[in-house]
């Protein structure tokens, strides 16, 4: 079931084009990864998302419901959380969660806020003025404003920005925790492509305001055919060096290691020519396509 369905999306400011008519859906319980190199159109997406920009043509429909006829009651149900965006810097953490808990319909509005602060681990800095925490706590900060309605859809640009590895590591399994359990909906704009793997669903490719690829991480990583091979070569590294420049094949060495990039099918053959060249290597790695290897491809692109 479609919790989202976006259609034909278009924005332009002046006679610049944001986003050229995207088109895609969000099913119940999905993460899904919005990624793209910065300028791409990802930013301007969410905020029309969010009906904070309003289309120059196409519709935004959540539940059914088209966003800019019924913005009240859908807002009621999504949330929001941005490493870029900061609260009111003099406020407490304790007094933003607060007041901003005021702008939704909650019922038990105390037991909500201490259960928030709980969940996101808020004790040390509940009374530390905005003003005054790391980049990672108000990152913490904008994460727990995010569930304060327990929204069923929400939108999360850079959610582990800023973060130590261990409170990181503790979002990630934490949103894929709430999607098991409440079967929420998140779309997650992020540059750490490890992350983007772990917990997406899906993921769709924005650059110059189209959308030009779309699949698993898995099912778009596996369109590249490269692999890199990497081996510390015992002896025979010369003979190896002469051997890919012989084959035209794309090499870095240091020291003596060398990390060859070759087509997959091609691996079993080329290390059956090192083995009859005399050439011994003492460890061997192959790196398979990763998510980040199609990224950089599409941005080079």
């Amino acid at each position: 079931m479609d919790i989202l369905y976006v259609s034909h999306l278009t924005k332009k400011f002046g006679e610049f084009q944001a986003l050229s008519d995207i088109s895609f859906s969000l099913k119940k319980g999905e993460i899904l990864g919005v990624l793209g190199p910065n300028g791409a159109g990802k930013t301007t997406t969410m905020q029309m998302l969010l009906g904070v920009l309003k289309p120059t043509s196409g519709q935004v429909v959540y539940f059914g419901k088209d966003l800019s006829k019924h913005k009240e009651e859908i807002t009621e149900k999504i949330n929001f959380s941005s490493t870029y965006i900061s609260l009111p810097r003099r406020l407490t953490v304790a007094e933003n969660l607060y007041f901003i808990s005021h702008l939704y319909s909650i019922k038990n509005r105390k037991e909500r806020i201490q259960k928030i602060k709980k969940m996101f681990r808020l004790d040390e800095i509940w009374k530390s003025q905005v003003f005054s925490l790391s980049a990672g706590q108000s990152t913490r900060l904008n994460l727990a404003k995010a569930w304060i309605n327990f929204p069923e859809v929400l939108l999360l640009d850079e959610p582990t920005a800023s973060l130590d590895p261990e409170i990181a590591d503790y979002i990630r399994k934490f949103l894929l925790e709430q999607r098991d359990k409440f079967n929420i909906s998140v779309i997650i704009t992020s540059h750490n492509m490890a992350e983007i793997e772990e917990i997406c669903d899906r993921v769709i490719f924005i650059n110059h305001g189209k959308i030009i690829a779309e699949g698993t991480p898995y099912s778009l990583a596996k369109t590249l055919k490269t692999s890199r091979i990497r081996l510390l070569i015992k002896d025979g590294l010369k003979r190896t060096i002469e051997m890919c420049k012989q084959q035209h094949l794309r090499f870095v060495l240091k020291h003596r290691h060398i990390v060859i990039n070759l087509q997959q099918h091609e691996i079993p053959n080329f290390l059956k020519q090192l083995l009859g060249k005399g050439i011994i290597y003492e460890e061997i790695s192959i790196d398979k396509p990763r998510l980040e290897d199609y990224f950089l491809k599409v941005a080079k692109k």
